[in-house]
């Protein structure tokens, strides 16, 4: 048995779920810079995201929903899990974003597990709060490093998919580490790098 493990926003979807869910509450500009300070690895990965989910308060649960159930994927994307799962890989995707997105698309690839964070709400509409797996900086590597220990899967026997700054945890435990259209702090630390936008491209190091 094999681990391939991708990050969701602008990997494995093509986007940022927040900056949709973003969009939605009229707070897109403001989303995004805090987002891109903090895939570039100017602003903790904790900090960022109570930042930006506070600014989600009073947007309808039946909405964010609506807006996750029809994010983008990635070009390629259910081709190379196919080919992945094929190859005796089980895939897993893990988020800093949120299982309303998550989950759909899990479901959709036909993933074999997904962890991500929840959004809080109270009567439908989101509180601004935000808890779940995926919260901190070194929350990938931690999840990587137990589902290894789990599943007595090696790093050589693990490939790890990103494209920012919260995705270094988890290079230091897999042995091919894939920076996918990425920001420079996680080229620095990749021994594949991918340019172009189209997941198909990863299997030639498979």
């Amino acid at each position: 048995m094999k681990l391939a493990v991708f990050d969701f926003d602008s990997t494995l979807m093509d986007g940022e779920t927040i900056e949709f869910l973003a969009r939605e509450a009229r707070v897109e500009d403001e989303v995004r810079e805090i987002t891109t300070k903090a895939m570039n690895g100017e602003l903790d990965f904790f900090e960022s995201l109570i930042m930006r989910t506070s600014l989600l308060n009073g947007l309808s649960i039946d909405r964010v929903n609506e807006i996750c159930k029809n994010l983008p994927l990635m070009p390629g994307a259910k081709d190379t899990i196919e080919e992945l799962q094929g190859k005796n890989y089980k895939v897993i995707c893990f988020s800093g974003g949120f299982k309303n997105a998550t989950m759909h698309i899990k479901n959709i690839l036909k993933l074999n597990g997904e962890f991500s964070n929840i959004l809080h709400v109270k009567d439908g509409i989101l509180t601004g709060r935000v808890g779940g797996e995926m919260m901190f900086n070194d929350s990938k590597g931690m999840m990587l490093k137990k589902l290894q220990s789990l599943m007595d899967i090696s790093p050589k026997n693990t490939i790890v998919i990103g494209d920012g700054a919260n995705d270094l945890s988890m290079f230091k435990y897999a042995e091919k580490r894939i920076a996918f259209c990425a920001k420079p702090v996680l080229e620095k630390e990749a021994n594949i790098i991918i340019k172009e936008k189209n997941l198909v491209n990863i299997l030639k190091y498979i």
